[in-house]
């Protein structure tokens, strides 16, 4: 039906030449303004491509569900009576109202508010009250929830997309999954569970914290008072971010852009590979210190290694559009309109089944979740402020581009490898140019998006 429409022409953003909007340095301000681009990202790059929508933790159990977004589609991620993880859209097949109104829970069966109609959590038609008063016949699949078709997870975390055409989960991925595995790998088993998460918005578009995901430029001047802070005892120095002080362009940190979309900003040759470099790092926190003290006197040498799993991974691993893991934490975008956008932050706790920690697993956890409050409450808080006020500036329509040039053609800068993997100093745009070229070529084609429903 969108076809018979000439949709694309009523949205108006195929009147654009994307080639004039996406240069090699510079992009167009009404890529982060226009209505109707926003309208076409919702399709082009929120339907086609995989989209993060949770973690296996957070639906453990057959029945479990939590409400999420692909885009701006209100979905419920579930785990079904039989084991199944499925995307269901929250939509009543009868006249469109939301089925599930809680943010988690456990169903077998939704029933809509409004009429009644209920379904099992496969999404296949359950009950309708009196049907004696329709002429149809109910077993046709039309009736049933619409869901999305390809539903993929790649180490617990959960992807989905509507493009019966794009390449697998795990080709997508790429070349990110080397980081996410590395970041995986420091706990015990591989394996974390997704706790409560720091809610944030901004009005502002999605692209800017996408932007900013790999940002080494901006550290030392928006994260000033995060710094002090972290630093603001007389007896400790070069906690936290510090290393970004002084000269980063020549610090060993380093940006890689990875294809798809996806970057990585790895800070990690900044810390001094011995059991407890991270923990050395670690900004102060109140209480922190009794903690690590009762390790060191019940584990020894030991602790200090124990102790590095409760600090922050210094990387930002950025998986295009949405999600990035950074720290500790799981970093959700979530576009609302063309200016607001949701920013979640989801700590994460070791799971300790083998008991390889020594029964320490609960003070770890503790102390996690203390480090896990610094950057959300003290650092994205500068960074939301920034996207807001780039937002205003770009309502000066005349002043139209927006330049991401830094690195660009100083030679031996930017150096690409065997594997087409990009790599510069951790100050450097070109992670910037890089995921845009995807963003162009993503708004230029015609994908054909489709759902399912339960036969």
């Amino acid at each position: 039906m969108l076809e018979k429409l000439n949709a694309a022409r009523i949205e108006g953003a195929d009147l654009y030449d994307w080639d004039e909007l996406v240069q090699e340095d510079r992009v167009h301000r009404v890529i982060y303004t226009d209505p109707a681009i926003f309208t076409a990202e919702m399709t082009n790059i929120f339907g086609a491509v995989w989209v993060y929508l949770g973690h296996e933790s957070q639906i453990p159990a057959n029945d479990d569900y939590i409400t999420v977004r692909l885009g701006l589609r209100p979905l419920i991620l579930l785990r079904d009576s039989h084991g199944k993880i499925r995307a269901l859209f929250n939509r009543c097949a009868h006249r469109g109202t939301t089925l599930c109104r809680k943010d988690k829970g456990s169903a077998r069966i939704f029933t809509c508010p409004y009429h009644g109609w209920s379904y099992l959590n496969t999404g296949k038609l359950r009950a309708v009250p009196w049907p004696d008063g329709y002429a149809c016949d109910f077993n046709e699949a039309k009736y049933n929830v619409a869901q999305v078709p390809r539903v993929d997870s790649y180490r617990g975390f959960i992807f989905a997309t509507l493009n019966p055409e794009a390449p697998s989960l795990i080709d997508y991925l790429g070349a990110i999954t080397k980081p996410i595995d590395e970041w995986l790998d420091r706990q015990p088993k591989g394996r974390i569970r997704v706790c409560e998460a720091n809610r944030l918005k901004y009005k502002g578009n999605w692209k800017l914290a996408y932007d900013n995901s790999g940002d080494g430029y901006h550290v030392v001047f928006s994260h000033r008072s995060l710094l002090e802070m972290e630093n603001r005892q007389a007896d400790v120095a070069n906690k936290g971010m510090s290393y970004y002080k002084g000269s980063p362009d020549t610090a060993p940190m380093y940006i890689a852009y990875m294809g798809n979309g996806h970057h990585f900003k790895d800070k990690r040759p900044n810390i001094q590979k011995r059991a407890g470099g991270l923990w050395a790092v670690e900004g102060p926190a109140p209480g922190s210190e009794h903690y690590a003290d009762a390790l060191r006197r019940r584990f020894g040498a030991k602790a200090e290694e124990i102790l590095d799993l409760a600090s922050s991974e210094p990387v930002n691993i950025n998986v295009f559009p949405n999600f990035s893991l950074l720290g500790n934490h799981i970093q959700v975008f979530e576009p609302v309109s063309v200016d607001e956008t949701n920013v979640t932050w989801y700590g994460t706790a070791l799971v300790d089944e083998d008991n390889a920690l020594g029964g320490a697993v609960d003070e770890i956890n503790a102390l996690r979740m203390r480090t896990q409050e610094q950057f959300p409450n003290f650092g994205e808080v500068d960074d939301l402020a920034n996207f807001e006020e780039i937002q205003r500036g770009l309502a000066c329509q005349e002043d139209e581009w927006i330049y991401m040039h830094r690195g660009l053609g100083i030679p031996g800068r930017v150096k690409t490898d065997e594997n087409g993997i990009i790599t510069a100093p951790a100050t450097d745009e070109v992670f910037m140019r890089e995921y845009i070229k995807e963003w162009k070529r993503l708004m230029k084609a015609t994908p054909k998006l489709v759902v399912q429903r339960e036969p």
